[in-house]
């Protein structure tokens, strides 16, 4: 049983991740299109956290507007999260350099090994997600900074493993090698002390974000989320194995229904001959993209995309993104001290409260 005091024993259970990351805590922002921009990735970083810009499908002009927006709101580190598909990549690449991003995450396929050469010559950090043991090692093999593992509890595009499988699977095998994130489903303090001491260096946390006071997200998506238990986020189903198509998880609305009938519009006309296998999967794509916009920036929660991952059923009211990390801090250390004393966790002598919130309670 160690006796130093809490926050120095988190400190040093995250401390590769904080160095990586170049914060106070090894808490990274998920990059959510449409909500994780300027204002919510500053706020992450401001709060201690490491905000990442979701690029998506912006150009190059775009993108660039948003890095220098979030560099005028924050002097602290922030990455950019670029999708390996995007068709300008390298002219994304040579913005991110050229700005001076000291980050980068490659997501949405295996990056190429001169994609991550380029952006290690350039001096960023380079982060790459692994879903499996075998593509980690790959992955380090090409020489990745560090590494996020991403279980099927996470909101948006997932896989198929669950985030405590995936943990259990790849942090033995690789955490000794690189930093290791862990992603998907994780709502408190006490589940992101459970995977550093498993081995990770830290956490990325994309949906109690979505209600941070600073988030853009239109106030109905918000209040969708608050609603929302974690049965309701639901991953979408695969209507035929000859044409796959990436689950989504979001909570379940006519948008969802929506998705269903265009991915059987899709597929009977790729088998007609009217497209292509590739064409097909990009127009689901472009669904997505299209249903996501509406539902974050005009507020349709009705038939728009709801993506959110299942802890959206920790998320209880809006709050300051600071509060929300301060107070999964303190969640972790509440749960170091209660250990140190012999207390079980949550118990009268557990400490009760942080700043303002309520430690053993849930919070976004």
């Amino acid at each position: 049983m160690t006796t130093a005091p809490p926050r120095a024993h988190l400190d040093h259970l995250w401390a590769r991740g904080r160095a990586l990351l170049g914060t106070s805590t090894a808490i990274m922002g998920g990059a959510m299109s449409w909500v994780s921009e300027r204002h919510l990735v500053a706020a992450i970083s401001n709060g201690g956290g490491f905000g990442v810009l979701a690029c998506g499908s912006m150009g190059p002009d775009l993108l660039t507007a948003e890095i220098e927006a979030t560099q005028a709101l924050t002097g602290q580190p922030f990455g950019v999260n670029l999708i390996t598909m995007h068709p300008e990549l390298d002219a994304l690449i040579d913005v991110c350099l050229r700005l001076g991003v000291s980050h980068v995450v490659l997501a949405g396929g295996l990056p190429s090994g001169p994609s991550i050469r380029r952006l290690k010559d350039g001096g960023a950090k380079v982060l790459c997600f692994a879903p499996a043991v075998a593509l980690a090692k790959k992955l380090i093999r090409l020489g990745v900074d560090g590494l996020i593992i991403e279980g099927a509890e996470a909101g948006g595009h997932i896989g198929p493993v669950s985030t405590s499988v995936l943990a259990q699977e790849i942090l033995p095998a690789v955490a000794h090698e690189v930093p290791v994130f862990v992603a998907g489903g994780i709502g408190r303090g006490e589940a992101i002390l459970s995977y550093l001491e498993m081995g990770a260096a830290g956490v990325q946390i994309g949906t109690l974000f979505v209600c941070a006071t600073e988030s853009i997200a239109h106030p109905a998506f918000k209040a969708a989320f608050i609603r929302a238990n974690a049965r309701d986020a639901v991953p979408t189903a695969q209507l035929d194995p000859r044409f796959p198509v990436i689950p989504v998880r979001a909570l379940r609305n006519k948008g969802t229904e929506a998705f269903t009938e265009t991915q059987r519009r899709v597929i009977e006309r790729v088998r007609a001959g009217d497209l292509d296998q590739k064409a097909g999967q990009l127009e689901i794509e472009h669904f997505w993209a299209g249903a996501l916009r509406r539902a974050v920036i005009d507020g349709d929660v009705e038939s728009g995309s709801l993506m959110a991952g299942q802890s959206v059923g920790l998320v209880k009211e809006e709050q300051p993104t600071r509060v929300i990390i301060d107070t999964l801090v303190a969640q972790a250390e509440a749960a170091l001290a209660a250990r140190a004393s012999g207390a079980p966790q949550g118990s009268p002598s557990t400490p009760a409260t942080v700043a303002a919130p309520v430690v053993p309670d849930p919070v976004a």
